[in-house]
């Protein structure tokens, strides 16, 4: 039951983190907005809500001298999981920082980044909050008055992260994986070029039927030609 709801835990952790780096990469881009300032506070605020959960339950847990030796084992594996997705937020969250410092969004002088992205990211701000559609109430400001609070809340994410080394010791090195280095992304290939062989098999097929039409019509031609010429020779004779 603890393992499940770890389990689960670290997957909303990893959802939510993965979209706060697709929003902070459009931070003084085409797409930024108010509205994208408001959703990168609210996700990482939710991020580090998941964050100290994940962090509570995994210590107990690692902590627990009735742990089975099985069941510690994959308990350590789901801690270097959640270490490495806390590393990828505070990375993140120093990123927004500067790109905040660097994009006031009001500063009539300041040009935004012309990556040729366009449209908003209500729907990834939605899909990590985990909600149907955003609500937006913060102050025209939020872009200036929020890079206070993100830097406060990268010191506490180090801090977090500086306390779970001390309570529990999981060197990363002596975890083992459940798979090779890039599986996923191999079985991904692999599905991929299994398809692109489907693919070219139905062309060959395909191919080969149209050269066995294409022959017979050629051979039936040579025929009929062959008899005409055999009955005009016969009739001269």
């Amino acid at each position: 039951m603890v393992k499940e709801e770890c389990k689960a835990l670290l997957d909303a952790l990893s959802k939510v983190t993965a979209c706060y780096r697709h929003m902070v990469l459009t931070i003084g881009g085409t797409s930024d907005s108010q509205n994208l300032r408001e959703e990168l506070k609210k996700t990482r605020q939710k991020a580090q809500e998941l964050a100290v959960a994940n962090r509570n339950k995994l210590t107990a847990v690692l902590k627990d001298k009735s742990v089975s030796k099985e069941d510690k084992a994959e308990f350590e594996r789901l801690w270097v999981i959640f270490s490495t997705c806390l590393e990828i937020l505070e990375i993140d969250m120093r990123r927004a920082l500067e790109l905040g410092h660097e994009f006031p969004l009001n500063v009539p002088k300041k040009h935004l980044i012309q990556t040729g992205m366009s449209g908003g990211t209500s729907g990834v701000a939605a899909r990590a909050m985990s909600i149907q559609n955003m609500k937006y109430e913060a102050e025209h400001n939020i872009d200036v008055a929020d890079l206070k609070d993100l830097e406060n809340e990268i010191n506490q994410v180090g801090e977090m992260m500086y306390e779970m080394e001390m309570k529990v010791s999981v060197p990363q090195w002596t975890v083992e994986a459940k798979q090779d280095p890039g599986a996923e992304l191999k079985s991904t290939i692999s599905v991929g070029a299994s398809s692109i062989g489907m693919i070219s098999v139905e062309e060959n097929k395909s191919f080969c039927d149209i050269s066995k039409i294409l022959a017979g019509i050629i051979f039936s031609a040579v025929l009929i030609i062959a008899i005409v010429l055999a009955v005009c020779v016969v009739k001269l004779s």
